[in-house]
């Protein structure tokens, strides 16, 4: 679900028909001001609810196509990330994450953190969340 804020309570935005509910309680994005804030995206499979089979690339892969539809379903796109935070369970698998994540980035290159997690929800390898500007 996708929240755009007006004063200071979020709203409900129109965006619900359009993404399915995250795997918490917890919105998919939630608009503030100019940001979008969005939630982790793992490497679930639309439809399915499995993981991307692959290993951690087609998990990045899969996780960067889900974070696409929720800018999306904002009216933004990748292009329109001003930071993301990219959780790892294994960081030597950081190469292979870098990989995939500048073949869905191209030229753009936004501010980046990358983590070690002991642990992602269901037993994914990779995580990823964003913050995106509207123009």
């Amino acid at each position: 679900m996708f929240y755009p804020q007006t004063g200071r309570r979020p709203q409900l935005g129109h965006t619900r028909r359009r993404l399915k509910a995250a795997v918490g309680p917890y919105s998919q994005a939630v608009k503030s001001g100019r940001l979008l804030f969005c939630s982790g995206q793992i490497g679930l499979v639309p439809g399915s609810g499995a993981l991307a089979d692959g290993g951690v690339s087609a998990q990045t892969g899969q996780a960067l196509k889900n974070l696409a539809a929720v800018l999306k379903a904002a009216g933004l796109g990748l292009h329109d990330v001003v930071k993301t935070t990219v959780f790892v369970a294994d960081i030597k698998e950081f190469a292979a994450v870098n990989d995939v994540y500048a073949k869905h980035f191209g030229s753009h290159k936004p501010a980046r953190s990358t983590v070690q997690a002991a642990a992602l929800p269901l037993g994914a390898l990779v995580e990823i969340d964003a913050i995106a500007v509207f123009p």
